[in-house]
Order: structure tokens, then C-alpha cells, then sequence
């Protein structure tokens, strides 16, 4: 099983992204690919890890590169796993009226089971994203 966690920027020119609409489209297409993971946003960065069989996963992240709401995506880490760390797939995106400890605690809970790397990699950009 393979598992690929990369970051990507809004690009400019992309003045908003409907995070409702990635959520309810990425649901429906990782779900028919047995895709998981995790896909933090706060509208401007993305960090997303892809986990399932090779095939899907590299379909998805080809999907992603395509899209023009993604703008200098970098590969984090691409590698081989025995067990999903993301049973469920899932989106952190901290809406304006959450609080910040409650919204850091719930991202903790979708963290639980993943590696020491992936936790430090996505709990590294929300603190840094939340000092910004």
C-alpha cells in the first residue's frame, strides 16, 4: 500500500476555493478508488496524505497536480506502508467561528494513528499557519 503526503499552495490568481466542494468531490471519488487520508486547508495551504493501492493513489495525486487550484505542489513523503494510518477519509478546515484549541484537539483525535512524521508535518504547518 502506498501512502504520499504532499503541500500546495492556492495559486494567485485564484481568488477563493469552495472547500465544501473539494470535501463533497474528493469524498465521492477517494471513496470509488478505496482511497484515505487526510486533507488539511485553511484555504490557502493544502497538506494531504493519500493512502491505498498504488494505482489510485497515483491517479488521485495526478488528478490534483492537474488541478488549477493547486499551485507548487511538493512531495513530502511517498512510501510504503502495511496498514492505513487514515481509516476514514477526512478534511480539517478550521471554519472562522471554531475555536482554536477545539479545532487543534480535533485534528489531534484525526491524527491519532499516523506516523511520528505525518503527525509532526501537519501539526508543524497549523501551528505555523495559526502564529500567521
Amino acid at each position: 500500500m502506498r501512502q504520499l503526503l504532499y503541500v500546495s499552495s492556492r495559486p494567485p490568481s485564484v481568488p477563493e476555493v469552495s472547500v465544501g466542494n473539494i470535501l463533497m468531490i474528493s469524498r465521492r471519488n477517494n471513496d470509488a478508488a478505496g482511497v484515505t487520508g487526510l486533507l488539511y486547508t485553511d484555504g490557502t495551504r493544502f497538506l494531504q496524505v493519500l493512502e491505498g493501492d498504488e494505482e489510485p493513489v497515483a491517479a488521485t495525486f495526478a488528478r490534483i497536480k492537474a488541478d488549477p487550484r493547486h499551485h507548487a505542489v511538493v512531495i513530502l513523503s511517498d512510501r510504503t506502508i502495511t496498514t492505513r494510518e487514515f481509516g476514514n477519509w477526512s478534511m480539517a478546515y478550521r471554519l472562522p467561528t471554531d475555536e482554536a484549541d477545539t479545532f487543534d484537539g480535533k485534528v489531534a483525535r484525526l491524527l491519532a494513528g499516523a506516523s511520528d512524521s505525518v503527525r509532526a508535518t501537519f501539526t508543524g504547518l497549523i501551528a505555523t499557519r495559526r502564529t500567521a
